[in-house]
């Protein structure tokens, strides 16, 4: 009796608590609206930043893609680009190499009309600012004239393809709401800082939503914006609502956590690629479905060409032979990836090079030892026991050496730790066991991925590693960076050393492009000199397995990046 009442009154005191706290905060926002409406979406992490011009973290971008909107989208099909707050194609004048942009009618999420005005503030805001994460795609751009209430138009200082692709699908802020905060910025020591150091409660968007209510550490609620341009619209043959009255953001921490949530009907979608482990549990829960679709990324091998026998071109593509990624494919991603032939993704089909090079394509492991084994000997390598005997048998190889006679030392393979990839760590330790079978010492290094990227990137000082970019632009200017010789430098893109004159100036003419078929064909002559040379080689592309309820909602779209798009959050019904 005394442990009941024990009980009994702890309970007692916990609902006066929680009425006490009602009663002076409030109840959370989201409480009126009807629940059935909303859509409970997990992270992993929350927001660091509603601060669009700071934001480079994905769980910043995830909630303000549903704030800001940008000119131009890629329609999730074809991943063409089609006109979004602008109101058609932009009209290009060759002769003034200029560009006029008509907008449509759009309102802010505060009900003022969206204008010419705003789109030239953006644009001058990160030109004056030098805002990392869109300089780049800004830095050519010479003037911008606002010709009447909803016209921009804009003057490039030379021409440059991503104009189109990326400049025009920059997120477009509001005057009112930062003209001030800029001001005050420029006026201080360090304006960059002032900049990314001011806080935006509530930020005011074009998007299908708007931020009602952030209870940092707990939930934040994004209510549908009543102003959104696209409700009621018909776009690229989707129906645009938003048709639900919101959507609920809930941090986990970990990938456990928010899939255990999803399972119990906690969350409706948890909006981040699962490991393979978690799938077949999840195949046999009737109540969740899993969207899997490609993403636009690249893992792959790195060499350090500066040095021997890296700078070998023989040597790369016995290396190249000897790598299986086929077995990569079904044993170590379980078949949630896509082998890479080429260094845009095959999901990209405007510019992906599907032509296969051939570095064993096919064969098994004895035929590849055979062909790497003839490679490396007619480049005049020599081994103090062969992998390929006098008999024609593949045997285990010992003791290469160089066409110089020098000993090939011991290889190091840099990976990320398993804790933090372990796809990539094993598929370094895959890489090492087939080279050794080849006779080439090697060994797979597990490191941490700061002090990797300092090894790589900054000192330049490995000699080969297991990377990725995981989030890729449509456009494919990256495969410019990647390789011109004038990014060979500490920090500089091109972290393989890569120099070939023929390849920068391909690479120079397609960043100058503005016919887009003309473009294509330089891009796909560039592929085919980066898998001809194999400065780094292409591994494999994972897709991304996305779960969701399906006992609440349905209408998701899927694209190339999965299904947590614009397309999804307007049409999910």
């Amino acid at each position: 009796m005394p442990v009941k009442r024990t009980r009994a009154g702890l309970v007692g005191v916990l609902c006066f608590c929680l009425f006490f706290l009602m009663l002076f905060e409030g109840p959370p926002a989201w409480a009126g609206a009807k629940t059935d409406r909303i859509l409970r979406i997990g992270l992993l992490e929350e927001p660091k930043t509603l601060n669009i011009w700071m934001a480079s973290d994905a769980w910043s971008n995830k909630v303000l893609s549903q704030i800001h909107e940008p000119l131009f989208v890629r329609e999730p099909g074809s991943l063409r680009l089609i006109p979004w707050l602008a109101e058609r194609e932009p009209l290009y004048e060759a002769e003034t190499l200029s560009y006029t942009v008509r907008l449509r009618e759009a309102r802010w999420s505060d009900g003022s009309p969206v204008t010419a005005e705003d789109v030239a503030f953006t644009g001058e805001v990160i030109q004056a600012f030098k805002i990392p994460r869109f300089y780049s795609n800004w830095r050519f751009v010479k003037k911008i004239e606002t010709l009447d209430a909803r016209t921009i138009r804009f003057f490039l200082q030379e021409p440059r393809a991503i104009f189109r692709t990326r400049t025009l699908t920059t997120p477009i802020v509001q005057k009112a709401q930062w003209a001030e905060v800029v001001n005050r910025a420029k006026a201080s020591e360090k304006p960059l800082i002032r900049l990314f150091n001011h806080r935006i409660e509530k930020p005011v968007g074009t998007g299908p939503f708007v931020l009602e209510e952030w209870e940092p550490g707990a939930y934040l609620f994004l209510q549908e914006n009543p102003y959104f341009f696209g409700r009621g619209e018909t776009i690229a043959g989707h129906e645009l609502g938003p048709f639900i009255d919101g959507l609920i953001f809930k941090k986990f921490g970990t990938p456990d956590a928010a899939v255990l949530a999803l399972r119990k009907g906690s969350i409706d979608f948890f909006w981040w690629g699962i490991q393979a482990g978690y799938i077949p549990d999840l195949i046999g829960d009737q109540n969740i479905r899993l969207f899997s679709n490609e993403k636009s990324a690249i893992y792959y091998l790195g060499f350090n060409l500066r040095k021997p026998p890296f700078n070998d071109l023989r040597f790369r593509r016995a290396a190249a032979m000897l790598i299986d990624k086929n077995f990569i494919m079904r044993r170590i991603l379980q078949g949630y990836a896509l082998e890479m032939h080429a260094v845009i993704p095959p999901g990209n089909t405007a510019w992906h090079l599907s032509e296969d090079p051939g570095y064993g394509s096919g064969l098994d492991r004895e035929a590849r030892i055979r062909k790497a084994h003839r490679i490396l000997q007619e480049g005049g390598y020599t081994w103090r026991q062969a992998p390929v005997d006098e008999k024609g048998r593949v045997v285990q190889g010992e003791g290469i050496r160089s066409p110089d006679g020098s000993v090939v030392d011991r290889i190091r393979i840099l990976t990320p730790p398993a804790d933090y990839d372990p796809l990539r760590a094993m598929t370094g330790i895959m890489i090492q066991e087939w080279l050794k079978m080849a006779g080439i010492p090697a060994a797979a290094r597990p490191m941490s991925l700061n002090a990797m990227t300092h090894q790589v990137r900054d000192r330049r000082e490995f000699d080969l590693f297991v990377l990725g970019y995981g989030n890729l632009s449509l456009d494919p200017d990256y495969v410019r960076n990647l390789f011109h010789s004038r990014h060979n430098r500490p920090r500089g893109w091109n972290t393989s050393g890569y120099e070939n004159p023929a390849f920068d100036r391909l690479a120079d003419e397609s960043a100058a492009c503005m016919d887009e078929d003309k473009r294509k064909a330089l891009v796909r002559e560039m592929q085919r000199l980066i898998m001809r040379d194999i400065p780094f080689l292409p591994l494999y592309n994972p897709k991304i397995v996305e779960p969701v309820r399906v006992d609440r909602f349905t209408g998701w779209v899927e694209m190339v990046g999965g299904i947590g798009n614009r397309w999804s959050f307007c049409g999910i019904k």
